[in-house]
């Protein structure tokens, strides 16, 4: 794993402990052109989980954790994204799948990622 993908991912996991209560235990992120791809592992609280055992719990873990992230990174990057990218955050997407305990975010830069 390169410097830059490491410090990527603690980034990522840093902002989800301090927002959520709990980071991913496993970030892949891979950069393509202007593109961050991340798949995070290991994501929910045990609370998260024991809410999550019906089908209306799913669907509020899964509303509370895609649109809390989004609203945060459309509100401001996280402190360090865009000087460890060398490029400007301009979007991301988002989506959690409760049963498998996995997210997958994309985000987009400006320009090509250095």
């Amino acid at each position: 794993m390169s410097k830059k993908v490491h410090d990527f991912n603690d980034i990522i996991r840093k902002l989800r402990k301090n927002l959520l209560g709990k980071g991913p235990e496993k970030i892949h992120t891979v950069f393509i052109e202007n593109m961050a791809i991340s798949t995070m592992y290991g994501n929910l609280t045990p609370t998260e989980k024991f809410i999550a055992r019906t089908s209306e719990g799913k669907e509020m873990v899964h509303a509370a954790r895609t649109r809390l992230i989004q609203d945060i990174y459309a509100t401001a990057p996280p402190e360090g994204l865009e000087d460890v990218t060398g490029a400007k955050f301009v979007y991301l997407f988002s989506d959690f799948k409760v049963d498998e305990d996995m997210a997958v975010s994309v985000f987009v830069f400006d320009k090509p990622i250095a």
